[in-house]
């Protein structure tokens, strides 16, 4: 068995699959390749249309863009292994997270919908593809997120010093990594670039706020802070996980009480990720001697020096000092993933996601 993978991952932002193909060894990992490749704006379109329907039965157009996004992955994969001039025969397996449509492990039936055809992915590429990762904790109680935890405690865990490491996609979620021998826990700590994504489409008509620049260039509005700071999802304990189901433009709209200048709406929005990661850092880890900080969020210069000035006296960098390029370590969190599923050890921690009990996860797709 090679003990080469490839991770794909596409994130709450809907704007195209992160590749990564990876090879591990006991001691670490090696990124070999890396890829990233947009949706098409179609496409990508129909998915920002196909989650805001709230019970998606009536959405008709979901098993095309089942099949279509699964094609896309497949391309991906298969770009990767052109560009890295590495043939498919020597990959065990490819790791897809694919694209959620839906996350809602708190109602009446828990579930977690990732869309992405893992059988176009293995028959087109001819590697065994494993997707489907979330419903395995789902079905033992968990919430099924966040999952890159058990691999941030495989690769950053020091035993000399209590880490956090800190995921800024479309929603923020840290991965506790104590130094004693308290187990590793974690969880979603509220929006991380998603309001601020749909704020800066809505009004800028771009996908992301550059840089932060235009968050940086309003004033926060204290009262609007304070009304969203003041939603129930921040206090509620762990394990909890949420999604752009609950965090979005209706959420906002709801705590809008007057007309703001919508620059200070986006520093306001900034200022709560910020605030809202800072003081899940403060509970969870009051003694954390670093921050490693990956995901999106982390070229956000504005939200970067926000959140130092709110954990003043905590070491905050990015993961690339700690051997990983930020951009890259949910990809390789999938390809991780992948190797432990093919390996038959489990991927999930009780300890984060709430789950009754260790599990394989992922369901395997064979390339025959």
């Amino acid at each position: 068995m090679s003990n080469l993978y490839i991770g794909l991952m596409s994130g709450t932002s809907m704007d195209g699959i992160d590749a990564a193909l990876v090879r591990f060894s006991e001691s670490g990992l090696d990124i070999l390749q890396t890829l990233q490749q947009d949706f098409p704006e179609d496409l990508r379109r129909r998915l920002i249309v196909s989650r805001s329907d709230a019970s998606l039965r009536s959405c008709d157009d979901v098993p095309d863009l089942h099949a279509e996004v699964g094609q896309c992955f497949r391309d991906a994969a298969r770009a990767l292994l052109a560009l890295a001039k590495i043939n498919p025969s020597a990959i065990t397996a490819i790791g897809s997270h694919g694209q959620t449509l839906r996350h809602e492990p708190e109602a009446t039936e828990p579930f977690s919908l990732q869309i992405g055809d893992a059988n176009l992915i293995a028959k087109g590429t001819g590697i065994t593809t494993i997707a489907d990762f979330r419903r395995a904790d789902i079905e033992l109680g968990g919430q099924g997120a966040p999952l890159a935890p058990a691999f941030h405690e495989w690769l950053f865990r020091n035993e000399e010093m209590t880490r956090v490491v800190l995921n800024i996609g479309g929603i923020a979620n840290i991965t506790v990594l104590h130094a004693d021998d308290l187990e590793t826990t974690g969880f979603d700590t509220g929006p991380g670039n998603t309001l601020l994504d749909a704020w800066a489409l809505k009004h800028l008509h771009t996908p992301y706020d550059a840089n932060g620049d235009w968050s940086a260039s309003g004033s926060v509005a204290g009262d609007l802070l304070s009304r969203l700071t003041s939603d129930a999802y921040f206090a509620a304990t762990a394990p909890k996980s949420t999604g752009f189901e609950y965090f979005n433009l209706d959420w906002l709209d709801e705590a809008i009480a007057s007309q703001y200048d919508p620059a200070d709406v986006q520093a306001t929005l900034c200022q709560l990720t910020a605030d809202s990661i800072a003081e899940a850092i403060r509970t969870a880890a009051p003694n954390a001697n670093e921050v490693l900080v990956c995901g999106g969020g982390v070229h956000n210069h504005d939200l970067m020096r926000r959140l130092e000035a709110t954990l003043p006296g905590t070491g905050i960098a990015s993961t690339a000092i700690a051997g990983l390029d930020p951009d890259w370590v949910e990809a390789a969190a999938f390809a991780w993933l992948a190797m432990r599923t093919t390996q038959g050890q489990t991927g999930n921690l009780p300890s984060v996601t709430g789950a009754d009990r260790s599990t394989v996860l992922g369901v395997t797709h064979t390339a025959s």
